[in-house]
């Protein structure tokens, strides 16, 4: 399988190290990134380094197109992709709420989407459970305010995150509300309501709280199977805190998955 990686943020690095050292049986040929120079700096310190090119030429080259970039840059990356009949892997799972073309398009074209689980387990029960009835499912997210700062909600609200002095809730509302509000720290909620019953029924609840070192999430499903509850606690990156060290391997476990000959879970 040809790959090409569009952001070479924490995930897209990760992805890139892993493919490099033989970990997943895939071939990186290509890769794209805001920045070159910095870009450069990094693909010289792979053993085999792809080609830094413009997104329609990746695209061109590439079997699968795994984007590890924004929201923003899906916009543009998902129909170039979709439209040449190539598979997409999003990890910017927010965007996709606001696209239904794109799925038209990937039927369409006979292209896939690949959503990765991200910093959430428990995915295939929800996929399992709505196969029958779910009544309601509900998120609450705790995470340091660091992790929640520059989000468009926070700045549209004029919250001063840093000033506070205890755990208060900043957000309550449906998961699409919540990615529109927070697009770079809760694409989990996106995939939460994909894999169950939608964006809108969802309903999302943000914590900020001073002092923690864990994004941490608490998930209730109810239906007629009966009723499950899931937590998590991720470790922020290194690099980016808003992003879960959970959320990078879980995608490299969706590529290796995609790159074998078996499947385990729904």
């Amino acid at each position: 399988m040809r790959v090409g990686i569009v952001g070479l943020g924490t995930i897209g690095r990760a992805m890139c190290e892993a493919i490099d050292r033989g970990d997943i049986g895939v071939e990186l040929v290509a890769v794209t990134a805001r920045t070159e120079d910095r870009a450069r700096r990094f693909l010289q310190g792979l053993r085999r380094a792809p080609q830094l090119l413009k997104l329609e030429d990746l695209v061109e080259r590439s079997d699968l197109v795994i984007e590890a970039a924004t929201q923003e840059a899906l916009e543009t990356i998902a129909p170039c992709t979709l439209r040449r009949g190539k598979d997409l892997m999003a990890l910017s799972v927010g965007a996709l709420l606001e696209h239904e073309d794109w799925m038209v398009l990937a039927r369409q074209s006979g292209s896939r989407i690949y959503i990765p689980s991200g910093a959430i387990v428990g995915l295939d029960g929800v996929k399992g459970a709505v196969i029958g009835q779910i009544t309601a499912v509900t998120m609450t997210t705790r995470k340091p305010p660091r992790g929640l700062a520059g989000a468009p909600f926070v700045i549209r609200r004029g919250l001063d995150l840093e000033a506070l002095t205890e755990e208060t809730v900043i957000f309550e509302g449906s998961a699409r509300e919540a990615c529109r509000g927070f697009p770079a720290n809760v694409n989990i909620s996106a995939a939460l309501s994909l894999a169950g019953i939608g964006p809108d029924r969802t309903r999302i609840r943000i914590i900020a709280v001073p002092g923690g070192t864990h994004n941490v999430h608490d998930i209730e499903v109810q239906g007629e199977f009966g009723h499950f509850t899931i937590h998590l606690e991720n470790v922020p990156s290194d690099t980016n805190p808003r992003t879960g060290k959970l959320s990078y391997l879980s995608a490299l476990a969706m590529l290796k998955e995609l790159a074998g000959s078996v499947k385990v879970g729904t």
